[in-house]
């Protein structure tokens, strides 16, 4: 069959994100069908999507859909608008079937087949899309864990069990990304075993981790190296869940002698001796660390798995292995107060060595535990799908007020952030790429 994959995020602060899932399933639909890749943010838009139909007459049209909104209060950026023109004009240049995956459609599969009107979707791990289309070219409907028909679930998602291929990146997009930044995308495992309670992940991929085989991630980092990337940043939900892992996969990069600087998103655990200059070793060069709250009684309504100690602890073995450090901070989740917003800002003053993002408000998220206490409040109601964001609200502290005490300290300071940025900062970015930096940037922010 032929089927045009069409990666929908053109979301580009505060930096573009290489579409890594879309990869995934064109690597392992190419022994089987042809294909074609389509990156909205970076092929041309509309036209190309009209060009692609008409030039290439796909029998599936497979929509990714990475988010649905930007998820913060400071700049609530909705993007179904976006997504329900791009459903409308695949309508009219094209009578492809068309199917919808990708992580925001994996959160909202029944929400969004209403609304863009697909044919079909698939939940979870795009990977078995290839089983869904041999069946279809066979006149069967599979049946295929996470399918949908219209609205209507036929099989109910599971963790993708299928043979992973190593993921081949698709030229006609390279480009775009290799000139703005050169920061392209790599996995080591799928699956997070945490429990945090505003978290998407675990319904994403699932809580058992399915760890990669060093090996063919050092293969796989290669390529991308040779394909032109200039910074490398490992998609894992959390990349230290499987310590050993992590340590595997560093042995075998050193083993290759790859250097190009890379980067992870880490939960701030206390850290085993020399982890990070291990780590280090093999070419970490930046640490972003979930740490959502430095208040003891926040982390603990979170579900977090590491207490203030530990991520202290953590920034410090991170920093002192040569490493920039961005801590992720999120203010307003169940019992949040004046009192634990200004816990955790105080001992963000410490942190004069780390980029600190503040994101005001904790955006719900069907079937998260925060979403089954704002139905118990009466904060959402039972049948609001949540495509229009909504973010939970604390009874002590309003959501304005954590704003105007994060706006207040943050002043002065170029290194705390309140999201990912307002216009200037977007604006910084963009000529930083221009005159050819590379990675994600925000270690340009820290000012000591």
């Amino acid at each position: 069959m032929k089927v045009l994959l069409v990666a929908t995020n053109r979301m580009l602060t505060p930096f573009p994100v290489y579409p890594i899932g879309v990869d995934y399933v064109a690597t392992a639909l190419r022994d089987r069908h042809e294909v074609v890749v389509l990156d909205l943010a970076c092929d041309g838009g509309e036209q190309a999507l009209r060009t692609a139909c008409r030039d290439f007459h796909p029998d599936v049209i497979g929509l990714s859909i990475r988010n649905v909104d930007s998820a913060e209060t400071s700049n609530p950026d909705g993007f179904i608008p976006d997504l329900e023109r791009i459903a409308r004009l695949l309508r009219q240049n094209s009578d492809a079937r068309m199917v919808l995956g990708g992580p925001g459609f994996s959160i909202f599969p029944q929400a969004l087949m209403r609304r863009l009107g697909a044919d079909y979707g698939v939940a979870g791990e795009g990977e078995r899309l290839g089983d869904f289309l041999d069946g279809l070219a066979e006149g069967k409907l599979l049946p295929v864990p996470g399918l949908l028909v219209g609205d209507v679930w036929r099989e109910k998602p599971a963790p993708w069990t299928g043979t992973r291929q190593r993921m081949v990146a698709s030229p006609n997009t390279l480009a775009h990304y290799l000139r703005w930044g050169g920061m392209l995308n790599v996995q080591t495992k799928r699956g997070c075993p945490y429990l945090c309670t505003y978290c998407t992940y675990p319904g994403i991929e699932g809580r058992k981790l399915r760890l990669f085989d060093p090996e063919g991630v050092a293969l796989e980092w290669r390529a991308l190296i040779e394909a032109g990337a200039k910074f490398l940043f490992v998609t894992d939900s959390v990349f230290n869940s499987h310590v050993s892992h992590n340590l595997a996969i560093a042995d075998a990069l050193e083993r290759s002698g790859l250097t190009t600087p890379w980067g992870a998103f880490f939960a701030p655990l206390k850290p085993p001796r020399d982890y990070y200059q291990r780590l280090r070793r093999a070419g970490l060069t930046h640490a972003e660390f979930g740490t959502e709250s430095l208040s003891p009684s926040m982390l603990k309504n979170y579900r977090k798995p590491f207490t203030v100690e530990h991520a202290l602890a953590a920034h410090a073995a991170a920093r002192a292995a040569g490493i920039h450090v961005a801590h992720y901070i999120m203010l307003g989740g169940p019992g949040e107060t004046p009192a634990t917003v200004e816990e955790t800002l105080d001992r963000c003053d410490g942190m004069s060595d780390a980029a600190l993002f503040f994101f005001c408000g904790v955006r719900i998220y069907p079937g998260t535990t925060v979403h089954a206490q704002a139905v118990r409040e009466g904060q959402v109601d039972t049948h609001d799908d949540l495509l229009a964001p909504r973010f939970y609200t604390s009874s002590a502290v309003s959501v304005e007020t954590i704003e105007e005490m994060v706006t207040a300290r943050a002043k002065g300071r170029r290194h705390w952030v309140i999201g990912s940025g307002d216009a200037e900062m977007a604006a910084l970015i963009k000529r930083m790429y221009q005159r050819g930096r590379s990675g994600p940037l925000w270690d340009r922010l820290v000012t000591v």
